[in-house]
């Protein structure tokens, strides 16, 4: 399988045959693996709940933190996850926002990122600001200006790995960032060599970013270029019925023209939200196939920039 660092867009094909039952089987498997993932979690493996400060100065975020169930002995890496526009909860918590009715997709990545060794901590940056259902679709216009994917979300990116530096279990120099959607448009912002509140974390900053399906058109920010100060790995699917691909893959050329670490992985026929492991999603082998392929993307990616234990 080519590796989309090698190639920039890398063009993975879900549906060719036996190809796609491999990758099928995979997906299966791997959800089998996460404790339950597609159903509500139990209380052991609820994350525990936190409190910290955006770089905004002025906002006190939610944090959901899950931790490897043996950390062992000195540091280990760790994972900033940025919800999307529909918030960090589930569609049916009915007024009940905390751990329990987290989304299952966020479930299924922070019990993920434990199981592989990393402490990953979820940021509610709508909740806190009265946002905690987020947004419907197709609403990009109307949302509050406190919320803005580009001058605001990055600074909430940004307050949660002050957090995670201050604490005794993580590596403060291999910290990775993971946003979807809306999110993944803030984590692109975020990685800008001048990001807002990037200023004062040199040289802890976010070692490398992982890119789901993300709006690239970021306010006409980054007409003029856009070029990570660490290694980016963006995933998308071709029928995305939200975001524009092409703009998405104009992104990337440029960013790639101009020396920057970033590429595309690219999944024919599979949607927005294609890792959801809801049934409304997972019903579409082509989304089936592109989250076993991704999964296993990402796992590989952060093992290779932020993966390994720290000795004390």
């Amino acid at each position: 399988m080519a590796q989309p660092g090698a190639i920039g867009l890398a063009q993975a094909r879900p549906n060719a045959g036996a190809g796609a039952a491999i990758a099928i089987a995979a997906g299966a498997l791997l959800l089998a693996a996460i404790s339950g993932a597609a159903g509500a979690p139990d209380d052991a493996a609820l994350p525990a709940r936190v409190t910290f400060p955006s770089a905004d100065g002025r906002t006190t975020l939610t944090g959901y933190v899950y931790e490897p169930s043996n950390k062992g002995g000195g540091r280990v890496p760790a994972v900033v996850m940025m919800h999307g526009r529909a918030g960090a909860y589930s569609t049916a918590a009915n007024g009940r926002y905390d751990a329990t009715t987290l989304s299952q997709r966020h479930q299924m990545w922070g019990r993920f990122w434990a199981a592989q060794g990393y402490v990953a901590i979820l940021v509610d940056g709508f909740g806190p600001r009265g946002y905690p259902q987020g947004f419907p679709r197709f609403s990009y216009k109307d949302r509050p200006a406190e919320l803005d994917e580009v001058t605001v979300r990055p600074l909430d990116a940004y307050g949660a790995l002050a957090y995670l530096r201050t604490r005794s279990d993580v590596a403060a120099d291999r910290i990775g960032l993971q946003g979807w959607s809306n999110g993944g448009s803030a984590a692109l912002a975020t990685m800008a060599s001048d990001a807002p509140g990037l200023a004062g974390h040199e040289p802890a900053v976010f070692s490398a970013a992982l890119v789901f399906y993300p709006g690239c058109g970021l306010h006409d920010r980054f007409d003029a270029g856009f070029k990570p100060y660490a290694p980016v790995r963006v995933f998308q699917g071709s029928a995305d019925e939200e975001v524009s691909p092409r703009r998405c893959k104009r992104l990337v050329d440029r960013s790639r023209a101009q020396g920057g670490d970033i590429a595309l992985t690219l999944y024919p026929g599979a949607t927005h939200d294609f890792d959801d492991p809801r049934r409304a999603r997972q019903g579409d082998a082509a989304n089936v196939a592109a989250k076993a392929d991704a999964m296993a993307r990402a796992g590989r990616f952060f093992a290779e920039q932020i993966g390994g234990r720290v000795q004390p």
